[in-house]
């Protein structure tokens, strides 16, 4: 498995990761995924505190605790359940940042962690408080580097120019390539991309129309109406026949040097193990390419949204 740089770090992470939020709760269903995906020679596993309660985290660290120093483990920040557990806040507080990571690393089961993510954002927020929380908890040990999981702008440029995280995680997909407006800016910064998303719901796996949600199919996905899905889909997929769509998405996604992992997720071994072929498929030529950019949408993000 290949792995790449994890932007201005020393860690290298391999190019396809597991989004650990599909394992759901079933916790030996969950560690057999989890132990597949080291079989592929996956190190890089993603998290988040908000996750079923924390009990996500509990079963990636169990699972991965005998291997503990020969992977990366990546979690997240900022949304604070409530007492009732019903609902959460948005809090990227030093002190609740201080508080949560210490309970993350006991959850983990470990007394480090490589990649600690702030799960959002807005401008609104004391973002020089924030960074300043995440450096001191590299000072103290308790983190390796720091990252943003973000989608505004805003934040996005707030960060790269004030802070020295070593990545952005972002929806980004063949259906969502609004990503690229950024990418100079992330490389400029050396900070890399860590794709969320890449099949875009499904609809760039094999199935394609056959996973979009009612709400999709009245109001489209992103830019696209659903009549416009029904007639690219299948052209892409027609195009690059010796592909499979979940390859075509994986690896246009990949082409990009800023992208340094994709992670899509996985609720069974089988869908882990179709997923790594795909990322260690064939990659794209510069033809393939240039038809893929010509039947998507580039996009841009709203310059306005905090």
């Amino acid at each position: 498995m290949e792995k790449r740089k994890l932007g201005n770090s020393d860690l290298h992470v391999s190019k396809i990761g597991l989004g650990c939020m599909s394992l759901g709760t079933d916790e030996n269903q969950a560690k057999e995924i989890i132990m597949a995906a080291l079989d592929e020679g996956i190190n890089y596993f993603d998290t988040a505190d908000l996750y079923h309660f924390g009990q996500n985290e509990k079963i990636v660290g169990e699972s991965l605790q005998s291997v503990r120093d020969d992977v990366v483990i990546a979690t997240k920040v900022g949304n604070r359940w409530n007492e009732s557990l019903d609902s959460w806040s948005w809090d990227p507080s030093a002190d609740y940042i201080k508080k949560a990571v210490k309970d993350s690393l006991h959850r983990l089961g470990t007394d480090y962690i490589d990649l600690y993510q702030l799960h959002g954002g807005t401008t609104e927020d004391r973002i020089e408080e924030t960074i300043d929380a995440f450096e001191e908890l590299k000072k103290e040990g308790y983190i390796r580097y720091y990252g943003i999981s973000s989608i505004r702008p805003n934040v996005i440029k707030e960060f790269a120019g004030n802070s020295n995280i070593a990545s952005v995680m972002m929806q980004y997909s063949l259906l969502d390539r609004r990503p690229e407006e950024w990418l100079p800016l992330l490389s400029k910064n050396k900070i890399s991309v860590i794709a969320r998303g890449p099949v875009a719901k499904g609809l760039l796996s094999e199935k394609m129309l056959e996973k979009a949600s009612e709400n999709i199919k009245q109001n489209g996905y992103l830019d696209y109406s659903f009549t416009e899905l029904a007639d690219i889909l299948p052209h892409i997929k027609e195009k690059l026949s010796s592909r499979s769509m979940n390859e075509t998405a994986l690896q246009y996604v990949l082409s990009h040097p800023e992208v340094c992992a994709v992670i899509p997720g996985a609720s069974s071994v089988q869908q882990l193990r179709e997923n790594c072929r795909a990322a260690c498929g064939t990659p794209l030529s510069e033809e393939e390419i240039i038809f893929l950019k010509k039947w998507t949408k580039a996009g841009i993000y709203d310059s306005h949204r905090d």
